[in-house]
């Protein structure tokens, strides 16, 4: 796994470089951007697969920055750094669409490990899919391989970890899945993000995109003690 485009979006010179560095050597093609508003232009023109995002920049916050990267459709995967190991960033970060979170300091090797394991079930996982990839129930109609749902004709723009998260509850329809195996299928190893009020947090915005009435969902149902389940039928 080589090649893929890595975007940098920190205002620290010598942690940026620091990692512009390390990427490229891991096999890795880096760009940098020092300010918000030049993360969002190389974002939309340079097409990376994969946004790191530091919270605090200079002109507007790594907040904001993907706030408007999902408003105008931009799926790539965005993990986002920060100095503060605080629970309110990490919603925050959660609530804007951000997939996976890391907290300064941190080891190049850890964030490498994150960074690969983002790309290869962002981008590798579904093409390996067995069984059928487009799945029709009611209004709804979920690719698989290419990563879309439509709704009504409609198309839904999911995040990354929306979108495994939605295709691990599909694959499992009509069975109940534990909060605990979801943040395995999902992320796949120990992020500063796994935990149960992730989980929460996604499914809440699954529904708020999938249901005619997200306080009363017909797809995405609470089982209670054990965590959520897709009803097929």
């Amino acid at each position: 796994m080589t090649g893929e485009k890595i975007l940098i979006v920190e205002d620290e010179r010598a942690v940026a470089r620091g990692l512009e560095y390390g990427l490229r050597d891991a096999g890795f093609e880096v760009q940098w951007a020092e300010t918000g508003a030049r993360g969002l232009t190389l974002a939309t023109g340079w097409q990376p697969h994969l946004i790191i995002l530091d919270i605090r920049l200079p002109d507007i916050s790594g907040y904001d920055v993907c706030r408007r990267l999902r408003r105008e459709g931009q799926r790539q995967p965005i993990l986002m750094l920060t100095a503060r190991d605080e629970e309110v960033d990490k919603i925050l970060g959660l609530e804007l669409g951000a997939d996976d979170y890391v907290v300064k300091p941190y080891s190049l090797r850890e964030l490498i490990s994150r960074i690969r394991a983002l790309i290869r079930r962002t981008y590798g996982e579904f093409a390996l899919a067995a069984g059928p990839t487009l799945i029709s129930v009611e209004d709804l109609q979920i690719d698989l391989e290419r990563m879309w749902v439509h709704r009504r004709g409609t198309p839904i723009d999911l995040t990354p970890t929306e979108f495994r998260l939605l295709r691990h509850l599909v694959t499992h329809a009509n069975h109940p899945v534990s909060r605990d195996a979801l943040i395995e299928a999902v992320w796949g190893y120990d992020s500063d993000l796994g935990n149960d009020r992730t989980i929460d947090v996604h499914i809440r915005h699954l529904r708020q995109k999938l249901e005619d009435d997200p306080a009363n969902p017909r797809y995405l149902l609470t089982v209670r003690s054990v965590g959520y389940k897709f009803q097929m039928a």
